[in-house]
């Protein structure tokens, strides 16, 4: 390496002998202000030295993709290169520091990245100033660039969302985003509950009528406990009940309860008969008309001396239109009836006849809370030849799932009456309400 100091009046004058002498590949080791030692430079002027340094290079293959050859450098430009190569450098490792991160985020996002030419480069691409101005130019705006790379950097580490370069670009992105995150967080919580609902059986058109009431809910973000209470509460909209059964000022009211055979028509008269009578005072007459199952009469009859309440037997359609005329001054007459199976037409259609004896009857159809969900389906539709005007659940208690009662309200749109939930009379019956279903099928009690 071949290293020399040069003299000369200014700056500019030294730096063009540097240039004569060594070419434009010398480097600046170091400048410097001086006066000649001794007394006698007291009164002398002052010279600029500069060492500069030669380290002799094979020579090199252009490069066939550069797309034109770099031109010479000025002196200015090379005075800059030497004066601003310590903050170049410092750049540089600020640049590379936020490409790094960037690499980190690309698999999520992918912001414009603020790119930059190096620094030598970009220092030789100024256009010739007035002599006045060259440096403070270059510095300024290398301090501009140092400045949003500072930025860019600490933006980057506190996970910011918005590229420091471009807010204006990347600003509805990052709403677009954020609103993307809230949506997926609210179906997420509805899937959630979706999954509870699909666990205890219920189908999809009761899941997709629950979910919608209280989706404005989930998409503001309320906590998924929020949004169970709110679920109970959809159950209300879409579930129908009845209520209890009212009596009439004047005259009596008509219940007859139908359905498959074994599912506790007998007993659900007696806890109805019971719940009238003796709770509330009540006028009630009982009739049956299932002079089929041994010990059904039998089974009535304890019941009346009971609670004493008088009980009938209709053996046809014509015995029972006498019988409720014969007690046609009280408040309630319960007729049980035998049981049928929903695969047998032509009994669906003797039973049609005695219910349709009197226009007052009204009909309950009474259906396992056991049953499966195919199979109530069939039930409730092969019966709906009989004037049903109600749908009646007994054996919750024995019941796993309750999705099924929650299936043929929605389907087949029948108001709820009552529940059961065991053999006690007149204690384990109640007014069926859809908060109690809600209560049931999602679990409250267990929470």
């Amino acid at each position: 390496m071949l290293v020399k100091t040069f003299q000369a009046a200014d700056m500019s004058e030294a730096l063009k002998m540097v240039k004569a002498e060594m070419g434009l590949d010398a480097m600046i080791l170091s400048s410097k202000k001086e006066r000649r030692k001794g007394i006698m430079g007291l009164f002398s002027k002052p010279y600029f030295a500069v060492t500069a340094a030669l380290e002799q290079k094979a020579p090199s293959r252009p490069n066939p993709y550069r797309e034109r050859a770099e031109r010479e450098l000025s002196t200015k430009e090379e005075f800059q290169n030497s004066m601003l190569a310590p903050l170049a450098r410092e750049l540089r490792e600020l640049k590379e520091r936020v490409e790094t991160l960037a690499r980190k985020d690309a698999e999520k996002s992918a912001p414009p990245v603020f790119r930059m030419e190096k620094p030598a480069e970009e220092v030789r691409t100024f256009q010739p100033e007035k002599e006045s101005t060259p440096r403070t130019f270059a510095k300024e705006e290398m301090e501009e660039i140092k400045k949003l790379l500072l930025n860019a950097v600490a933006a980057r580490e506190q996970k910011a969302s918005k590229p420091v370069a471009f807010p204006e670009v990347n600003a509805p992105e990052t709403s677009v985003k954020n609103l993307s995150d809230d949506f997926d967080l609210s179906e997420e919580a509805l899937e959630l509950l979706a999954k509870e609902l699909r666990s205890e059986e219920v189908g999809a058109d009761g899941i997709h009528s629950l979910l919608e009431l209280i989706r404005p809910a989930a998409e503001l973000g309320e906590e998924i406990e929020a949004l169970r209470e709110r679920l109970v509460d959809a159950f209300a909209n879409v579930i129908k009940c009845s209520g209890p059964l009212r009596l009439k000022k004047n005259g009596a009211r008509i219940m007859a309860i139908v359905g498959p055979t074994g599912v506790g028509k007998t007993t659900t008269i007696a806890k109805l008969a019971a719940m009238y009578a003796l709770n509330r005072g009540a006028r009630v007459a009982m009739v049956t008309t299932d002079n089929f199952r041994v010990g059904a009469i039998e089974q009535l009859k304890t019941y009346s001396k009971i609670m004493d309440v008088p009980l009938e037997v209709a053996a046809t359609a014509k015995e029972l239109e006498t019988v409720l005329a014969k007690h046609a001054d009280k408040d309630l007459i319960l007729i049980d009836t035998a049981g049928r199976s929903p695969k047998d037409r032509e009994k669906l259609e003797e039973l049609k006849v005695y219910l349709e004896s009197h226009p007052a009857i009204e009909t309950y159809l009474c259906i396992s809370a056991t049953t499966r969900d195919r199979e109530m389906n069939d039930i409730v539709a092969n019966f709906s030849v009989l004037p049903i005007t109600r749908l009646l659940f007994t054996k919750l208690d024995e019941s796993e799932s309750y999705g099924c009662i929650v299936n043929a309200q929605v389907r087949n749109k029948y108001p709820l009456s009552y529940f059961t939930t065991g053999q006690k009379v007149p204690e384990d019956i109640e007014v069926a309400t859809a908060r109690k279903l809600a209560n049931l099928v999602l679990r409250e009690s267990e929470r």
